[in-house]
């Protein structure tokens, strides 16, 4: 039941930070625009953490594949 739980947990924190990486290196690239105001857009810098968070999630749900129930 623990190694379900984690599993679980592991695959959700792993496609949280895909989708908020992902976003976040668009906005650095400056593709998407959006929110008008946010400070992260065309910031070259924001692309390289977002493209960092998606690893993390990526390497999490990896992880998370590996548990065996």
């Amino acid at each position: 039941m623990a190694k379900r739980i984690l599993k679980l947990v592991l695959q959700v924190f792993g496609v949280a930070l895909i989708l908020s990486g992902g976003l976040w290196t668009l906005q650095g690239l400056g593709i998407v625009m959006w929110p008008a105001e946010s400070f992260m857009l065309a910031d070259r810098s924001w692309a390289l953490y977002g493209g960092i968070t998606v690893l993390v999630g990526a390497i999490l749900i990896w992880a998370s594949g590996r548990i065996r129930s």
